[in-house]
């Protein structure tokens, strides 16, 4: 079949399901086909058959709402890539050095390609191929770094401390980042999950919903119980997501019983409950979020909010109640991020944020009583620095030298300790004898 004959029916058969409608007695459906073939023939300027069938799709899905997309091909591999966290690269967590603009190497991945050859927490990446990273962006810096599984790239790479810069040729592997990170790297680049300066103090920070973040999730909360994790500090701040499902599972391994989160679409209605299973419930619980906390993460702060397993700490979330379902068109033809259903809290609440909502209205998760701590624009700032700093080991020198040992301190992570380690006090203390 043609090419163009292809377009135009998954155009159709999507135009179908939208209206409900039959093909074949749909006006629409046949006024958009014969526009396309009226454009190809007469207008001025030539234009390609999928040029034109995806903006199509982006100018009726753009119809929706805010969260409804068309993914063309090229689209998706990035979409699924920052999704799922996995990649065809090196292996390198690039990041720009805030006073030199160099780009920088802030961590390679444990057993990673760039790890194995010798590549440094802290190098500078002075070329990718030949080009010059002088002035490149993190996007343009990953993009050359990525690439086909199984094919080299060579980095100039300058080690920290010398003169003579090194070229370095890696092959990509299919690479598969952390969802569930700790609170500092490790020389060997794993993950340091119990705060210093607190008497085994667990912290988790999810970046994303993945569908490896509750295996990753099981098996840190199940390491630091092994070595006595006394309370749990979990950080769902700037975390935009994922995986329904993923959500669904972390709350499981938290809870004992009850409602996790309900999901409603035009005519379905479907309510997750816990399974009853949950390996890690003795522990007290701090949640802390901020406003760019979304949907899945949301899920998560809502459900131990509302089943008082976890207080919650920071300012109001961002407010997105919605799912949206990945709709696979004809191969070749991309698919649609398509929102479906809205999910409400175990309280029976909705956490979507209506359009022209005032602060008044009551939408999002909202911090408990006596743990709202908000940041300044300045301090968000510094914040997100310092943390990009903390995901390189040897994080003690770094962090005084960066912060003029002055170290960065962050209000909200010390409120949700101060939480846990009173909970975790009330717990231990020895109970009244019985006369």
């Amino acid at each position: 079949m043609p090419r163009r004959n292809l377009l135009i029916l998954a155009l159709v058969a999507l135009v179908a399901v939208l209206c409900r409608e039959r093909v074949q007695t749909n006006p629409y459906v046949r006024v958009l086909a014969g526009a396309m073939t009226t454009i190809e023939n007469r207008a001025l300027d030539p234009v390609g058959e999928r040029k034109l069938f995806e903006g199509a799709m982006d100018g009726m899905i753009g119809q929706l709402d805010d969260y409804s997309k068309y993914l063309s091909p090229a689209r998706l591999k990035n979409f699924l890539e920052v999704v799922d966290l996995e990649y065809a690269g090196v292996g390198i967590e690039p990041g720009i050095d805030p006073k030199t603009k160099d780009l920088k190497v802030l961590s390679p991945l444990v057993n990673s390609p760039a790890a194995r050859a010798g590549i440094l927490a802290g190098d500078t990446i002075l070329r990718i191929g030949k080009v010059s990273t002088r002035g490149m962006s993190l996007n343009d810096a990953s993009v050359l770094l990525r690439g086909k599984e199984g094919t080299p790239v060579m980095v100039t790479i300058l080690h920290k401390g010398e003169d003579k810069p090194q070229e370095i040729t890696i092959v990509r592997e299919n690479i598969k980042g952390d969802s569930v990170r700790g609170n500092t790297r490790n020389a060997d680049g794993s993950w340091e999950f119990f705060l210093g300066g607190h008497n085994r103090i667990g912290y988790l920070r999810i970046t994303t919903f993945t569908e490896n973040t509750v295996n990753e999730l099981r098996q840190a909360l199940a390491w630091m119980t092994q070595q006595g994790m006394r309370g749990l500090v979990l950080d769902l701040r700037d975390n935009p997501g994922g995986y329904l499902d993923a959500g669904v599972g972390v709350c499981d391994l938290l809870i004992e019983s009850g409602v996790i989160v309900t999901t409603r679409g035009r005519k379905s209605r479907t309510t997750h409950y816990a399974t009853g299973k949950a390996p890690f419930t003795d522990v007290p619980v701090a949640v802390v979020v901020n406003d760019q906390t979304a949907s899945a993460a949301e899920i998560v702060a809502a459900c131990l909010q509302d089943h008082r397993r976890a207080a919650i700490v920071g300012v109001r979330t961002f407010g997105k109640g919605t799912v949206q379902e990945l709709i696979e068109l004809e191969p070749g033809c991309g698919l649609m991020k398509l929102t479906t259903k809205s999910y409400w809290r175990p309280s029976d609440k909705n956490i979507q944020r209506p359009r022209n909502a005032s602060a008044k209205d009551d939408w999002g998760v909202s911090p408990d009583k006596g743990c709202e701590i908000a940041l300044s624009d300045d301090e968000s700032e510094r914040w997100r620095e310092w943390r990009s700093r903390r995901d390189v080991h040897q994080v003690p020198d770094r962090v005084s030298a960066a912060d003029g040992n002055k170290p960065f301190v962050d209000r909200q992570r010390l409120r949700a300790v101060e939480y846990v380690e009173k909970e975790a006090a009330k717990r231990e203390s020895p109970r009244p004898a019985t006369p």
